[in-house]
């Protein structure tokens, strides 16, 4: 005789979905519309953080998604609740980081508050997600849950939400749950393949770029053996540091400023760009331009999006590690390849960066601090880096050894980030340093999370660098010759707003100071917060000076 279906409440069984997609963890702010399903977290498995903003709990989320490739959970009520996590919708929509936000609303069968605090919150996520859906019936939360994770996970990852009303929580449903079926991502086309191995084989002096795509699978193996076995040099874009061991010889630096870079000069000599992971919301570190002799072979997931400056000879279309190891299997390395404009690029280029980084001028400036930074973090310690100036200083100066192990935006590029990703980034690897290094306008964006991360017992380093203005503006403006205006601001005492949360806080008065506080904070537990005074207009026309000299040299 078949078993009578068991009843269980939608929240309950919400939950255990989730738990069948392998949350752990939820960050979020909860409101009366989430009571069933708060509930429904405490008797569960799952542990719920509490977070002082929303939109620091979808960067949370965000950054656990992008370091694990599962989808991470924030959860938020309706209108401003769920308004706050827009930023974080975006956050990890442009920079492929697998998220579900949840956020609750009034009844939908029933109401009898009219409009209070109730937007559409579905057609505000829509251009803002991969999928968006309210769910009108309990009795769909397997489906609709299990297609919001297939879609937030599956290439190119991103942002996904549903809506849970608080009526629909509370309903008596059939308990059932769906298994996520097995899949495989498709592997190239043996004829792209081939087309491919003739162009580099017929290449005089081909170039690998690796873009934010390949960081997000894990291709680093195959890249490495590729790279070794046939000694072509590589450049990287910001989100793409760290696939490839940055300590390699044959890496020629990230695309960080906007040209006239080395690794600028390196793109001008080649004939052939082999272009791996290639992801649209990166700034290109080159445009290709009708007429050219340079060509380009593009390898991802999918196919390229064509436009003036960017449209391949050949695309290889399908899992990036199985179309390396297909053109690795039947690739010759060719006596014709000539890499010594490369090599001399790489010398000079290595020179260059150990410029400043003994200077002991005060306030610091970002060649000596990111120096030291690198100095004082094992090989697989984790910086989490917020928006501003310095940004660039660390994506070009910065080696990364491992893959994500700088994680920075250069997607949204928003303010704010920094210290919830580096929270995330302790969370997900609770044994491994992480540090997080923000500005003083970013930092205060979301400081309130400093009592989180007390509260969570994190041990974890927070650098703010000041310099008592939107410092990036700044530059630009003073770039344009612009009057300067509108962008200084006062900045609390950092020591005493450490303490006040419960962590520890230094503020440096020299720049041989910086390296030995770093080292102490990172032996010892809980949080702390070390403020660091920095120059941008030293380090920039420092970098002027030094580039027209550098660059004449090749």
């Amino acid at each position: 005789m078949k078993s009578k279906p068991k009843q269980i409440k939608a929240s309950d069984l919400f939950v255990k979905v989730l738990l069948e997609e392998g949350v752990q963890w939820i960050f979020g702010i909860p409101g009366e519309e989430n009571l069933d399903l708060l509930e429904s977290i405490r008797v569960s498995k799952i542990k719920f953080i509490v977070t002082r903003h929303e939109q620091a709990a979808g960067f949370m989320a965000a950054t656990y998604g992008r370091l694990t490739g599962k989808a991470g959970v924030s959860l938020a009520t309706l209108g401003p609740g769920a308004a706050n996590l827009v930023t974080a919708a975006a956050y990890a929509q442009l920079g492929a980081m697998p998220m579900l936000m949840i956020t609750g609303q009034k009844p939908i069968k029933s109401s009898k508050q009219g409009q209070f605090q109730i937007i559409n919150v579905v057609d505000m996520m829509r251009p803002l997600t991969k999928y968006t859906h309210q769910i009108v019936d309990g009795r769909n939360i397997p489906a609709r849950t299990r297609e919001a994770f297939r879609l937030a996970q599956e290439e190119r990852p991103g942002a996904v939400h549903l809506e849970l009303p608080e009526d629909i929580a509370r309903e008596e449903i059939t308990e059932e749950i769906l298994k996520a079926s097995y899949s495989r991502r498709p592997i190239a086309d043996n004829k792209a393949i081939d087309k491919a191995v003739r162009m580099i084989e017929g290449a005089r002096s081909p170039l690998i770029l690796i873009g934010a795509g390949a960081n997000r699978k894990l291709t680093s193996n195959i890249l490495e053996e590729f790279i070794e076995k046939f000694q072509i040099p590589f450049v990287t874009t910001q989100m793409g540091k760290g696939v490839v061991d940055e300590r390699n010889h044959l890496y020629l630096g990230t695309a960080a400023l906007s040209d006239n870079d080395f690794l600028h000069r390196a793109i001008d000599r080649a004939d052939l760009i082999i272009n791996v992971g290639h992801d649209v919301v990166e700034k290109p570190p080159f445009f290709m331009h009708y007429g050219d002799t340079m060509q380009v072979i593009h390898i991802n997931f999918s196919s390229a999006s064509v436009d003036p400056v960017y449209f391949p000879q050949v695309e290889v279309i399908g899992d990036i590690a199985n179309s390396l190891g297909q053109i690795k299997r039947k690739l010759t390395k060719k006596k014709n390849w000539n890499f010594a404009y490369f090599h001399k690029i790489k010398k000079v280029f290595d020179t260059h960066l150990k410029d400043g980084i003994n200077d002991n001028s005060f306030p610091m400036i970002p060649q000596r601090i990111i120096s030291d930074v690198r100095r004082v973090m094992p090989e697989d310690g984790i910086i989490a880096l917020d928006n501003g100036m310095y940004k660039i200083w660390f994506a070009r100066n910065y080696p990364a050894f491992y893959p994500n192990t700088v994680l920075l935006d250069n997607a949204l590029a928003t303010m704010g980030a920094g210290l919830p990703s580096a929270m995330a980034a302790k969370l997900v690897f609770p044994k491994r340093k992480v540090m997080a290094i923000c500005g003083d306008g970013g930092f205060l964006m979301n400081a309130q999370e400093l009592e989180t991360a007390v509260r969570l017992k994190l041990d974890l380093l927070i650098i703010v660098l000041r310099d008592n203005a939107y410092g990036m503006i700044e530059w630009k403006q003073r770039i344009d010759k612009f009057k300067d205006f509108g962008l200084h601001f006062g900045n609390p005492d950092f020591v005493q707003f450490a303490q006040a949360h419960g962590a520890r806080g230094y503020c440096i008065k020299s720049a041989d100071e910086f390296f030995l506080q770093m080292q102490e904070c990172l032996t010892l537990k809980g949080v702390h917060l070390i403020e660091v005074p920095i120059d941008y207009v030293r380090s920039s026309e420092l970098l002027n000076k030094i580039l027209p000299n550098m660059t004449q040299k090749l």
